[in-house]
């Protein structure tokens, strides 16, 4: 059963990971760093195209171009059955690939990914690390990505 104190606790940590990761996508190191959020056995789904693990997040930002994110919002579900709890989170807001549309070449089409914001959703299913160091009381959990699904909404 989930306390009162769990769900505060699911939630600074949701709160936290989408901050550290969405700070992370958009950095310039992303390549080198973004991928230590995964494991071998995550699973990650882009707009359906499939990728595994941390190598897979490695080859799908590697053909990227530059990212801005703008999360506007997310909500966490703690998934009980371990202490700390799994955790569902589910995030939505709008990204920039590429220098934004002011940045491209007019002939640019106005359907490409590069420099039009574009409205996403991407659910992640986060597990407690059982590498990190222990949690004291009231601590953020460390987590790690399970499971991503991202797809663009509009």
């Amino acid at each position: 059963m989930l306390t009162k104190n769990d769900i505060e606790i699911a939630t600074r940590a949701a709160d936290h990971f989408t901050r550290l990761y969405y700070a992370t996508y958009d950095s310039a190191t992303r390549v080198d760093d973004l991928p230590k959020l995964y494991r071998p056995s995550s699973a990650l789904v882009w707009n359906g195209k499939p990728f595994q693990g941390s190598d897979g997040v490695r080859k799908l930002l590697s053909g990227m171009p530059i990212t801005k994110h703008d999360v506007q919002s997310f909500d966490c579900h703690p998934i009980p059955g371990s202490q700390p709890p799994s955790l569902m989170v589910i995030v939505s807001g709008t990204v920039v690939h590429g220098k934004g549309p002011t940045g491209n070449p007019p002939n640019t089409p106005v359907k490409s990914i590069d420099g039009q914001p574009r409205v996403f959703s991407q659910t992640f299913m986060l597990v407690p690390d059982p590498n990190a160091p222990p949690t004291t009381t009231g601590e953020v959990a460390k987590y790690y990505v399970s499971a991503d699904a991202m797809r663009f909404v509009g």
